[in-house]
């Protein structure tokens, strides 16, 4: 390569690693932020192996998470050092199943652009317990609360989330280990913000 095109490349290098690190900058005084490496498939489409996001981590101190939202959460039972993130799917109160590749929640088909893959199971939220593919998933390998913290048979218990990768069979998300506390929850991901051909808002 000529030495006048390869020093144009190390300025590009350089000067995306400015606007990261102002973007960086910008969000952190404004908000408090975080930052999130992806080391996973168990969010494509939605979010590569390698891209970086921005984690609000006010949002769930003002507010619950929500339904469509993507968030960060440390995982139940600690089975992991690193935090995980997911998709919001269920909050309390709601009913969620899986039938047929098809995700319901209160009973209606869920629309989601999002998803890479319709899932290859089926999951009902019943009996006071999760149930994927008939079997009930139990303690301790799950985290699903004793019935006397349930406020009904066949609804996500208060103060407890539903949530799953948009990579359907390829995450380890709570068709496989259960519910996510309120309080394990650590932040809202609003933003891609690299590699920069990537930037984009996180939608619903």
């Amino acid at each position: 390569m000529p030495a006048s095109r390869r020093s144009n490349a190390v300025a590009r290098i350089s000067l995306d690693v400015l606007i990261v690190v102002g973007l960086i900058a910008l969000f952190s005084v404004t908000f408090r932020t975080r930052t999130f490496y992806i080391p996973s498939v168990s969010m494509v489409p939605t979010l590569q192996v390698g891209d970086v996001l921005l984690v609000d981590e006010v949002a769930y101190r003002l507010r619950p998470p929500a339904d469509g939202e993507v968030a960060i959460f440390t995982p139940p039972l600690h089975q992991h050092d690193a935090d995980f993130v997911k998709r919001v799917i269920g909050t309390p109160g709601e009913s969620v199943g899986i039938a047929n590749g098809l995700v319901y929640r209160n009973g209606s088909a869920l629309q989601e652009p999002y998803e890479n893959q319709p899932p290859s199971y089926d999951l009902a939220i019943e009996k006071y317990g999760i149930y994927v593919n008939g079997r009930r998933l139990d303690r301790p390998g799950a985290n699903v609360p004793e019935r006397a913290l349930w406020q009904a048979p066949d609804r996500i218990p208060k103060g407890f989330y539903f949530v799953l990768g948009d990579n359907r069979n390829y995450s380890d998300d709570s068709h496989v280990w259960g519910f996510v506390p309120r309080a394990a929850f650590v932040g809202r991901a609003f933003l891609i913000f690299w590699p920069l051909r990537r930037l984009s808002a996180l939608e619903k």
